[in-house]
């Protein structure tokens, strides 16, 4: 079983954060199809102050960290992507609490967690065309790459790839949550932000993986 040190756990935020930042205007671009169009510029300015205040989160064990984060975004994201986010964080700090390294299950528990965080913050399900339509299936990836025994090289990059194709069938669903749900019908034919903005951080992160920095 494959054990994530606490520098993996800080790579992967530190990703998350930077990918949100550099994909504010593509972000925003793409909610401004049928949304209000401020998802880019919210998330990018929520994590721009997660990476300027990085080196001063607590770092007492992963759980801590990654609650010290979940406060962060939600204190400096605007709108319901604040909540959204940060409930998401939260509850995976919830699982990971006095831990300083975590097991391939750990982390699905985790992402499971935090499905259940905005599912009940959002009052969102499966198919209501959020972010949740690109997490569940990338976490049920994540947990058969285990079980069928995978590097985590091989894990991550089998998440990015059905991040993207579960991301891309969003364009298909009609929007049942948030402001792109007001349109109805139209909201059929571009993808969820949210969704989208999921298959891109997997995407960044996969290929840095395999050189990420490891803690000795």
């Amino acid at each position: 079983m494959t054990t994530q040190s606490f520098s993996d756990t800080e790579f992967v935020v530190r990703t998350i954060a930077q990918t949100a930042v550099d994909n504010e205007k593509y972000f925003g671009d793409l909610d401004s199809v049928v949304g209000d169009g401020d998802f880019g510029f919210s998330l990018a300015r929520g994590f721009e102050i997660v990476i300027a205040d990085w080196d001063g989160y607590d770092r007492s064990d992963i759980g801590t960290f990654l609650q010290k984060i979940a406060m962060a975004i939600t204190s400096r994201i605007g709108g319901t992507s604040g909540p959204i986010w940060g409930t998401a964080f939260l509850r995976a700090a919830t699982v990971a609490k006095g831990r300083d390294e975590l097991t391939g299950d750990d982390v699905v528990v985790m992402l499971r967690a935090a499905m259940d965080g905005i599912k009940a913050r959002g009052s969102a399900e499966l198919g209501d065309k959020t972010l949740l339509d690109a997490l569940a299936p990338m976490t049920d990836t994540i947990e058969a790459r285990i079980a069928a025994g995978d590097t985590s090289d091989e894990i991550v990059t089998a998440a990015a790839s059905a991040a993207r194709t579960a991301a891309d069938a969003t364009t298909e669903l009609q929007a049942r949550r948030g402001r792109a749900s007001y349109t109805g019908e139209r909201s059929i034919g571009s993808p969820d932000p949210g969704a989208v903005a999921i298959a891109v951080i997997l995407e960044r992160l996969a290929p840095a993986w395999p050189s990420r920095p490891i803690q000795s």
